[in-house]
């Protein structure tokens, strides 16, 4: 096997379907629930099924590891939420599109019997 670089990505997977209030998800991100509301609001993250209440969203792990992604891109990037919003599609297709390769760069192998 030739010397290459590897790029590993990790998928968060939640077995148990753990979900979370606005409270919990603002409590676990540290944040208040205005900025939560806003990333709704901007569609960076989303309920697992709307509501016309805010009170009453529920959120994944998902939702919360977008969360965190958004403040840090905030915290170092001094983004603002159009710019976070942005900057994150851009970033899951960047990921989709590795994972796309990986695909192809494994079925390539397969096909030359490598």
């Amino acid at each position: 096997m030739s010397k290459q670089d590897h790029i590993l990505t990790v998928e968060v997977l939640d077995q148990d379907g753990s979900t979370f209030t606005l409270r919990e998800i603002c409590e676990r991100g540290e944040c208040h629930a205005e900025f939560v509301i806003k990333l709704v609001d901007y569609g960076i993250i989303a309920p697992v099924e709307e509501s016309q209440e805010a009170r009453h969203w529920v959120f994944d792990v998902v939702a919360l590891s977008r969360l965190r992604k958004a403040q840090r891109l905030q915290r170092d990037l001094k983004m603002n939420l159009p710019g976070l919003a942005m900057s994150l599609e851009l970033l899951d297709e960047v990921e989709e599109v590795r994972r796309e390769v990986g695909r192809l760069n494994h079925r390539i192998r397969q096909l030359m019997g490598e």
